[in-house]
């Protein structure tokens, strides 16, 4: 069997230098790491990671717990993390929630007796009990597009409520007054900050009505179903402007209004969506959205966690808010661009 040793020699380094390669390869210098890596493909050296995790007491893996993978905002969120985890020697297992509590636990509980290198969650629901028992056993933990509940955890944000309020703001400049917000349910966090932001901004143009259109999900045929039945009410009944939950709504809401019903966007109904997925601008009509960074989001939330799985005292604990960019296109124009 090959030592590390072996490795260390074939290589010309120290077996401290192999070592660092192997758990902490961010601090290799990028030539001696390539020296190292064909070290041990030469030799065909083979980990023993049972003894690494008896050892350190830590796993080469890292959590990643989403609200809803089939949503592609967190499966690019998670592909993010996958790049940046591998980069860090680390290896990635996925989970999705679904906006249930009870799911997510089970996932916590399996991934504490695993004995993870770190978590992150981007769920929106966590439990009290569940951030209690990560803290207890000294996980690092990052909570990605949610604000950390206490100061023992970091985070990583995007200003929901401020993106939702600029996107209404922008639609009353259009000349809506009557605006539907579409999306659920309001239980998760970040749909209940947006739904705040559209309210903040509602409130501060007096003549102008919100409605607010739930949803069980956040897919394109919950945007499809609400487009159907917004284009069977009588013309006066139905939002001048819509706000979606996020751009998959907002596609099957475009998909659902132009094309079964023949109402025009923007030119009966204006729409915004949010994330600024890599559809949203080429969409029948190019789509207004908030963008929300997932690769910053992803890249951040693995350096959050590595910075706390090699800290040697207390789990040095951050919270990094990103400021939402409200990106215009065609879907939302009723009056021209701004300026123009």
């Amino acid at each position: 069997m090959v030592s590390i040793r072996e490795v260390a020699e074939l290589a010309g380094v120290s077996v401290g230098t192999v070592s660092k390669y192997l758990n902490t390869p961010h601090r290799v210098a990028p030539a001696t790491s390539d020296r190292v890596r064909l070290a041990i493909k030469d030799l065909g050296y083979v980990r023993n990671e049972a003894a690494r995790q008896m050892r350190t007491g830590r796993s080469n893996t890292l959590a990643f717990v989403a609200l809803e993978l089939r949503n592609p905002f967190f499966g690019e969120v998670a592909h993010a993390v996958e790049r940046r985890a591998a980069e860090n020697g680390l290896f990635l297992v996925l989970a999705s929630s679904d906006g249930d509590p009870v799911r997510e636990s089970q996932y916590i509980d399996m991934f504490v007796q695993q004995r993870v290198r770190g978590l992150i969650l981007a769920s929106g629901t966590t439990g009290p009990e569940d951030l209690e028992l990560l803290a207890a056993r000294d996980i690092p933990t990052v909570l990605v597009d949610a604000y950390a509940p206490s100061d023992r955890f970091s985070s990583v944000a995007v200003d929901d409520a401020l993106g939702t309020r600029r996107a209404v703001i922008h639609l009353i400049e259009q000349g809506c007054r009557s605006i539907a917000f579409v999306g659920g349910p309001e239980s998760v966090r970040q749909i209940g900050e947006r739904l705040d932001g559209a309210r903040k901004a509602v409130r501060e143009h007096p003549g102008v009505t919100l409605e607010v259109i739930p949803t069980d999900e956040r897919i394109v045929t919950a945007g499809l179903h609400v487009g159907e039945a917004i284009a069977a009410r009588r013309p006066a009944e139905r939002p001048d402007g819509i706000v979606a939950a996020n751009d998959s709504v907002a596609l099957g809401l475009m998909q659902s209004l132009g094309n079964r019903a023949g109402l025009r966007v923007p030119a009966d109904i204006a729409l915004v969506g949010f994330d600024d997925m890599e559809f949203a601008a080429t969409t029948t009509v190019p789509l207004t959205t908030v963008r929300r960074p997932r690769d910053i989001f992803g890249r951040t939330a693995v350096d959050l966690v590595r910075d706390q799985a090699e800290a040697d005292g207390p789990l040095p604990v951050r919270t990094i808010v990103i400021q939402p960019e409200l990106i215009v296109r065609e879907s939302s124009l009723r009056r021209g661009r701004p300026g123009a």
